[in-house]
C-alpha cells in the first residue's frame, strides 16, 4: 500500500485529504507544518507528498527545496496544494521540482488520478 504525505496547516483539510486518500486505498500520514513534514520524511520517506505552501514556520517552497536539494528525496513525487492560484506561484512550485500543482478547490477524483499517475511513474 502506498504511504502518502499530506502537509497542510488547515484541520478541516487535513482530515479530508486524510480521509480522501485513505478512501482511494493509500496509507496516510498528516502533519501540520515543514518541519515535521521534513522530518518525517527523514525518518520514514513516503511514496509521495501534497504539500500545502502556506504552512507555519517554513513554507512548503522552502519544504520542497529542501527534499529535492538532498539525494534521498530529490526524486520523491510531490504536489503543491495551495489557495495560491497565481501564475508565478505556479511557476515558482514547477521550477522548484514539484511533480504538480493543484490550486484549491479542487476536483478530489483528479487529485486522487494525478496521485495514481505519480505514484505508477516512481514504481517504473
Amino acid at each position: 500500500m502506498a504511504k502518502v504525505l499530506v502537509v497542510d496547516d488547515e484541520p478541516n483539510i487535513l482530515l479530508s485529504l486524510e480521509f480522501l486518500m485513505q478512501q482511494a486505498g493509500f496509507e496516510v500520514i498528516t502533519v501540520e507544518d515543514g518541519e515535521s513534514a521534513l522530518s518525517r520524511i527523514a525518518e520514514a520517506p513516503p511514496d509521495l507528498v501534497l504539500l500545502d505552501i502556506s504552512l507555519p514556520g517554513i513554507s512548503g517552497f522552502d519544504v520542497l527545496e529542501r527534499l529535492r536539494a538532498d539525494t534521498a528525496t530529490s526524486r520523491l513525487p510531490i504536489i503543491m496544494l495551495t489557495a495560491h492560484g497565481r501564475e508565478v506561484e505556479r511557476e515558482k512550485g514547477l521550477a522548484l521540482g514539484a511533480d504538480d500543482y493543484i490550486t484549491k478547490p479542487f476536483s478530489t477524483q483528479a487529485l486522487v488520478d494525478k496521485v495514481k499517475v505519480l505514484l505508477d511513474e516512481a514504481a517504473s
